[in-house]
């Protein structure tokens, strides 16, 4: 089975205002191709879920600013731990998905004031090392929540802490809608409102962390604690930071 979410008519944006928007918004920050890749995450597994509905609202803006997009689809992924070695299908196809991403967006409904247990159980699935590779670690990541009440941050903040501990660069922006019922036509798709021009605002803001973290990736995650546990000595002669740290140093002195 796919555990890919066919995205429905990905060009057609009726809440989007066409003369306001940057089709390239990563333009002069660095090299966009080829396209950022964006793994979306939702979790809710309801026939109409609104997280899943959001997260749908942002890979098509995602795709419109240049981003390739996936959508995981988390209906039949087991609890952790609950296969030995987690030899499952879906947790594989999560974990390959990760690892091709450079970016994700995480889009969880708000229950009993956190997160939901389908969206936990993706992020558990995650782990920080796997045969060597880190499928998060150097990831841009935006976070997003749906409420069934009154506005409320709960469910983004423990993302935002995820995304730390993850070892990823979530992006300042964040998008939190209320009453998401409210938001939705009967198409699924979201009404013009404060809270879909905030989705456009995350967006553009993750495609830019992406481009602009793009270069400077590994860089950003070579860690002292992971160079000494594999054996790797640091080559401090092959080190150009250092060696323009030295050079500068020596212009000073």
């Amino acid at each position: 089975m796919s555990r890919l979410r066919t995205l429905g008519d990905p060009e057609v944006l009726p809440a989007l205002d066409p003369a306001y928007a940057r089709r390239r918004p990563a333009t002069g920050l660095g090299d966009d191709q080829p396209p950022p890749r964006i793994l979306l995450l939702y979790g809710s597994l309801r026939e109409r879920s609104f997280s899943r509905l959001a997260v749908e609202e942002a890979a098509r803006l995602l795709q419109l600013f240049g981003a390739e997009t996936r959508i995981f689809d988390p209906s039949d992924l087991p609890l952790p731990d609950q296969i030995a070695d987690d030899d499952h299908p879906a947790v594989h196809a999560l974990r390959t998905l990760s690892m091709w991403s450079e970016g994700q967006v995480w889009c969880s409904p708000e229950r009993h004031g956190q997160i939901s247990g389908i969206m936990k159980a993706q992020i558990d699935h995650l782990p920080l090392e796997m045969n060597g590779m880190r499928p998060t670690q150097g990831r841009t990541l935006a976070v997003m929540q749906v409420s069934g009440g009154s506005q409320s941050f709960n469910a983004v903040n423990t993302l935002r802490l995820l995304g730390r501990w993850m070892r990823m660069f979530t992006v300042p922006n964040q998008s939190s809608i209320a009453m998401a019922y409210k938001e939705f036509d009967e198409a699924g798709r979201m009404k013009p409102s404060s809270y879909y021009d905030r989705i456009v605002d995350v967006m553009e803001e993750l495609v830019r962390f992406t481009v602009l973290l793009r270069p400077h990736a590994g860089q950003l995650v070579d860690r002292y604690s992971e160079r000494r546990a594999a054996g790797l000595r640091f080559d401090v002669a092959a080190d150009l930071a250092a060696k323009a740290l030295s050079s500068a140093r020596a212009t000073v002195d």
